[in-house]
């Protein structure tokens, strides 16, 4: 972190090891195989984190037995290019009081989402949330709930600050 980030059209071309560069980022889309974004490690760099879709993925985890046909999602117009918001309507299977679910996502803002997720109940507009570091931030009073099975929570997030910060937690939780 802190390097200067040289540019090459062959990652094998950059001399990682002559900085002593522990951690390559591959963002530029290009690198996208596991292959591709190896050559960083043949320039010297000791560990690439590749931060965009990977075009052939080793696969491992759990399958999901049940995918719901079809999801509502709103679309917003916010005037900004950094900030953008969830509106994620959600019908429980158990009934849940509004005020409960604000607690319970405010209790996991604290611990153990610390410094990923957020949680706010002020009157916050979008550009209160330009360079928030939290992946996303849960707006207890801009949800709803129309009765106790059926919720509205909105949570707003900076596009590409929050993502960076993550992917520094990922280099600090390997070493």
């Amino acid at each position: 972190m802190g390097r200067p980030s040289p540019s090459s059209g062959d990652p094998v071309n950059i001399k990682w090891g002559d900085s002593d560069v522990e951690y390559v980022v591959e963002s530029a889309g290009v690198f996208t195989t596991m292959e591709k974004a190896g050559a960083h490690l043949k320039g010297g760099a000791k560990r690439v984190i590749i931060s965009t879709p990977l075009l052939n993925p080793p696969c491992c985890g759990q399958g999901h037995s049940r995918v719901e046909p079809e999801a509502h999602r709103p679309a917003y117009t916010v005037p900004t290019d950094n900030v953008s918001v969830v509106d994620l309507t959600c019908h429980l299977e158990k009934a849940a009081k509004y005020e409960d679910i604000k607690k319970v996502v405010n209790q996991a803002s604290e611990s153990p989402l610390k410094g990923i997720l957020g949680y706010t109940e002020d009157q916050d507009v979008f550009c209160d949330f330009n360079s928030d570091s939290h992946s996303s931030t849960f707006d207890a009073e801009a949800g709803t709930a129309l009765n106790d099975n059926f919720i509205k929570l909105i949570s707003w997030y900076y596009n590409k600050f929050g993502y960076s910060n993550r992917v520094v937690d990922l280099m600090a939780s390997t070493d």
